[in-house]
């Protein structure tokens, strides 16, 4: 079954997170506390995980995920389950170059106790037959997100990260995840660790791994900072031109990126040329519903650069800031604007 639609031209995903059910956590907010506790939680975290399922199901999405409803956030949920990081400490950090935030410490060294989704990820294999997609944060991402009191190193941090996260992504494997994507915004941002040693440690947390992998790069949610920022970068952002030559060269299979609405070149996808593209067609930064139309010529640029085959249809970034409403009729657009092409294709 799983195979079968795999070979579907043109296979739509998303990028991650789809927004909360109002009993569950505070819409449209990230961090967002969870409403329940103890056993409601577990409970509650499974329902909001088979809603999120049925809503890319409606839709027509063809690779699901679990829309990371039983995280708070795709970064520190994983984190707060490993050793040598206190929550309690806490320090004030720049995140990538752009805002403040409250951060834990690493005081010790980091390892995993156990792992953090791999139950989570059985129960959405037990719901589903199509393929399934899991997000987790990229090891310098994940440094990006800390104050680091213990290895005084960017870099040694990230390796240890690497070595836990390729712990639990060999356990996903098993429990049935067709595709590890990691999450690294962070890759857009400090472009000379990303040569030197980022998509060396990307490689360490896929080694041995015999699904799928994709590295998510985006822009970020539909934040202020994250827009703010934006509004610096010019009316071309070429970004992604500093990862792209070597991330062709690696051994990740999906590059998933920023396409709709942002100012990126769209040739410059002839640099990852033979990879797989998650091509974001869907803005996530705006509440406006994209048309089926002009998701289609998002796609229909973005193939002039990416094999047909190769292609899969996505959004730019994570959902979870906006309304079910608006996410659903996003998803919708999605899959409906990939037909178009598809049809096209087809002939």
């Amino acid at each position: 079954m799983v195979t079968l639609i795999m070979k579907k031209l043109l296979p739509t995903s998303t990028a991650g997170s789809l927004p909360k059910p109002l009993w569950l956590a505070e819409p449209e907010t990230l961090w967002s506390p969870w409403k329940l506790k103890n056993n409601e939680l577990i409970e509650g975290k499974k329902d909001a995980l088979r809603i999120a399922l049925h809503s890319q199901q409606l839709a027509g999405i063809d690779i699901v995920s679990d829309g990371e409803q039983t995280r708070q956030h795709f970064v520190t949920t994983f984190i707060e389950h490993l050793n040598g990081v206190d929550f309690e400490k806490r320090k004030t950090v720049k995140i990538r170059d752009r805002y403040d935030a409250s951060v834990p410490s690493v005081v010790g060294p980091v390892s995993r106790q156990k792992p953090v989704f791999v139950e989570d990820a059985k129960f959405l294999r037990s719901q589903t037959n199509q393929p399934i997609k899991w997000a987790l944060p990229g090891p310098m991402t994940m440094i990006d997100t800390l104050y680091d009191d213990h290895y005084k190193s960017r870099e040694k941090l990230a390796w240890e990260f690497a070595k836990i996260l390729n712990q639990e992504a060999k356990e996903l494997e098993a429990a049935g995840v067709d595709i590890i994507q990691f999450d690294e915004p962070a890759f857009n941002v400090f472009f000379d660790e990303v040569n030197d040693w980022g998509i060396a440690c990307l490689e360490r947390a896929i080694e041995g791994l015999k699904c799928e992998t994709a590295v998510h790069i985006c822009y970020g949610y539909g934040i202020k900072a994250n827009t703010d920022w934006k509004k610096t970068l010019g009316n071309e952002w070429r970004q992604y031109e500093e990862a792209f030559p070597k991330l062709q060269q690696s051994n990740i299979d999906i590059i998933s990126l920023e396409c709709h609405n942002s100012h990126v070149p769209m040739d410059l996808l002839e640099l990852v040329r033979g990879k797989k593209v998650m091509v974001g067609a869907i803005d996530v930064a705006t509440n406006e519903i994209e048309t089926p139309e002009e998701v289609a010529a998002t796609l229909r640029k973005a193939l002039q650069f990416v094999d047909t085959d190769k292609l899969y249809p996505c959004t730019n970034c994570g959902m979870a800031p906006l309304s079910r409403e608006v996410a659903n009729a996003k998803l919708n657009a999605l899959s409906k604007g990939a037909e178009i092409v598809r049809k096209e294709l087809l002939g």
